[in-house]
């Protein structure tokens, strides 16, 4: 590996940068939930969360908290874990692509097909964050 590549993958700043780019999709997500709160409130009424008021609380401090914790670094094993739950929780109650037929179907089972994915990109993160912190 050139030398360069080694001292961009060991650097701490694109390790931070990497996991504020890998959690976009959960705090952007958080961000628009409390920007637009009657939306977030509609997602969860539609997908039938009951209470939606505190379904909706729940995923912004999932979604916001998880992500803090990942990015800082301390607890990363925490917050990478929030976000692996919640993603694969979101599987049966937003993409259950097996209780649907025609073109839907597929795309939801490639989004399912790719929470999965997240889910390992997130465990992946949490060790490097455990590596940093071992070598300081």
């Amino acid at each position: 590996m050139p030398q360069w590549i080694a001292a961009v993958l060991d650097s701490r700043i694109v390790s931070r940068l990497a996991r504020v780019v890998l959690t976009f999709m959960f705090w952007s997500s958080g961000i628009a939930k409390i920007l637009d709160w009657n939306s977030g409130i509609g997602d969860m009424t539609h997908f039938h969360l009951n209470p939606p008021v505190l379904f909706n609380v729940a995923t912004i401090v999932v979604q916001l908290g998880g992500s803090a914790l990942l990015i800082w670094g301390r607890w990363a094993w925490l917050g990478a874990g929030a976000l692996a739950v919640f993603t694969v929780l979101t599987i049966p109650i937003a993409h259950d692509f097996w209780a649907m037929t025609g073109p839907r179907r597929m795309g939801e089972m490639y989004v399912a097909v790719e929470h999965i994915s997240i889910c390992g990109a997130l465990v992946l993160a949490a060790i490097v964050c455990r590596k940093e912190e071992a070598r300081l």
